[in-house]
Order: C-alpha cells, then sequence, then structure tokens
C-alpha cells in the first residue's frame, strides 16, 4: 500500500497540481495586491473619492459606553466588500485569461497528422485481386 501511495504521489500529474496549486495561491495574492492598492484607488478617485469598502447600510448601530467603549457593535450589511470582492473576481478573470492567452501564443501547432495510406484491407485486396490475374 505504502508503494502504491509513492507511485501516485510521484506521478507527474500530482506534481504539476501541487505546482499549480502554489503558483495559483501566490498569483492570488499579487492580483488582490494590485486590486487592492492599486487599481481601486483609481476607481475611488474617478467615483468621487469614494472607498468602496466603506458602503454599508446599518441595520443596527452601535452603542456606546460613556467612557467611550463599545457595548454593542454596529450590525451592518457591507454591501462594500462585495462590490470589491467582484472588482477582484473581474481583475484576477482578466489576469488570468491574458496569461493563458500568452501561453496559447508560444505553444507550437501540433504537427499535421502523416498522410494516411492505404488500409490494410486495401493492400490485402491489391494482393488477392494480383494473384488472380
Amino acid at each position: 500500500m505504502l508503494k502504491e501511495f509513492k507511485e501516485f504521489i510521484m506521478t507527474g500529474n500530482v506534481i504539476d497540481l501541487a505546482v499549480a496549486v502554489i503558483l495559483a495561491g501566490a498569483l492570488g495574492l499579487v492580483v488582490s495586491g494590485f486590486v487592492n492598492n492599486i487599481a481601486m484607488p483609481f476607481v475611488g478617485h474617478f467615483a468621487g473619492g469614494l472607498d468602496f469598502a466603506d458602503l454599508k447600510m446599518v441595520l443596527d448601530p452601535a452603542v456606546v459606553a460613556a467612557d467611550g467603549t463599545i457595548e454593542k457593535p454596529e450590525n451592518a450589511i457591507k454591501y462594500g466588500l462585495w462590490i470589491n470582492s467582484i472588482i477582484n473576481l473581474i481583475t484576477v478573470g482578466l489576469v488570468l485569461f491574458i496569461i493563458v492567452k500568452a501561453y496559447n501564443k508560444t505553444k507550437k501547432p501540433a504537427p499535421a497528422p502523416a498522410p494516411a495510406g492505404p488500409s490494410e484491407i486495401d493492400l490485402l485486396k491489391e494482393i488477392r485481386d494480383a494473384l488472380k490475374k
């Protein structure tokens, strides 16, 4: 059983999948950093200085004590974070599309299949006909 597991783990597909998962995680961090630190400030600037992360609909306001401590936190629907997530998803999709498109351009086209010759049956028929003559 241990030998079978070792053979399974050492196959190229499993190792390729592991590398892909690690790279996808790293790429996700890079794209999230790009979206949060570069793209969203531009979007906010063109939206009149709006930060989507601050958008929310307060259902129950926070209860603050006289000394400034929060007795009960606010209950809010934070739809701005959801908008950020959608923008992040679209940006990740666009980046992955560009990467896959560039990768596909680097791949060599598959060689054309060899021209098909006569099948074995055709050859046997020719031999039969030649023997009859």
